[in-house]
């Protein structure tokens, strides 16, 4: 090479920001998207079915890792700490943003501002149920119960929807229940399976093959319209005479704040175009999800607007963890 095009490549290279990635080589190798949750959770069956389809168009492995634990925050907090090069992703329910800054005054990272929403990519109710031996198999059943002696509930942990939604039926209704917290969906409905706790409010994806299967009693679900699966379960909104009632709850593909804005753009291109695939959506509803796949900034505006939904329902209710 002679000394002008020598020079040429030097001054290229100078003219690079520090650290910055060679973004036409991405991706390179493998990327990783952590869940908050264990297998088998609404977070989880959806990064498995994106992950799949994410590594068919990337033409690199996805690999999916669970980290459970603080209401999905340990997943979220190690991609906000993570390198921002579009390699280390993260697939959490709303509420790591909308709520998790308020319920957890400890935590090592901010949500709201170290992480970047790529995509809402899908969206999951909840659904209370009961171990059959208590007996109950309707929400005023459940409430009359409550009322008359102590019962239990179990949720994924403090500030997750289960807990959200759960706290918000028992406020309306004016009746206490003993909160038991656990790290996920899963454990959680293990636990009213065994009759460990009574009920739960948990994911309609992890329960309702108990429900079918006779294991446990479905009380309502928390969307404002009933399950397509189960369309005989009756919403809280009609349970609770709430027509206005719809606690929904969306999971978010989010990156690193710093990740670069072109890695960011090809992700949220591959999360809308992934998203709208009929056969995903068909996988996706099996489990009680509907498939979305927004755009970045669409899951912006909706996660502040979320913020501004939960965050008098936490203070009110001091839902609060160490």
């Amino acid at each position: 090479m002679t000394l002008r095009p020598l020079l040429a490549v030097l001054a290229a290279a100078f003219l690079l920001p520090a650290g910055a990635p060679a973004q036409t080589t991405w991706p390179a190798r493998p990327i990783r998207i952590l869940v908050g949750s264990p297998p088998g959770g609404p977070s989880d069956i959806v990064t498995r079915v994106f992950g799949e389809q994410l590594s068919q168009r990337l033409k690199q492995p996805v690999l999916v890792e669970n980290r459970p634990g603080v209401g999905n925050s340990i997943a979220a907090g190690a991609v906000a700490k993570a390198d921002p090069d579009g390699y280390t992703l993260v697939l959490s329910p709303d509420t790591v943003v909308t709520v998790n800054p308020l319920v957890y005054p400890k935590l090592n990272f901010d949500a709201r501002t170290e992480l970047a929403n790529v995509s809402i990519l899908a969206l999951f109710t909840q659904m209370l149920v009961c171990n059959p031996a208590k007996g109950v198999h309707t929400v005023p059943e459940l409430l009359a119960k409550a009322r008359a002696t102590r019962m239990t509930y179990a949720s994924g942990g403090p500030g997750v929807p289960g807990h959200l939604a759960a706290e918000m039926l028992l406020q309306t209704a004016g009746v206490k229940m003993e909160h038991v917290a656990y790290k996920g969906p899963a454990p959680a409905t293990l636990a009213v399976l065994s009759g460990e706790v009574d009920c739960g409010f948990l994911a309609t994806p992890t329960v309702l093959p108990h429900v079918k299967a006779g294991k446990l009693n479905a009380l309502a679900v928390s969307s404002a319209q009933p399950s397509p699966l189960a369309p005989e379960v009756p919403t809280l909104a009609k349970a609770l005479n709430r027509p206005d009632l719809d606690i929904s709850f969306k999971l978010v593909l989010q990156a690193p704040k710093a990740t670069p804005p072109q890695v960011l753009a090809e992700l949220e291109r591959a999360a809308i175009d992934i998203m709208q695939k009929p056969e995903v959506r068909a996988r996706l509803q099996l489990s009680d999800l509907i498939a979305v796949g927004s755009t970045g900034r669409e899951a912006e505006a909706v996660m502040k607007a979320e913020s501004a939904r939960w965050e008098p329902v936490v203070r009110r209710l001091e839902i609060k963890a160490e």
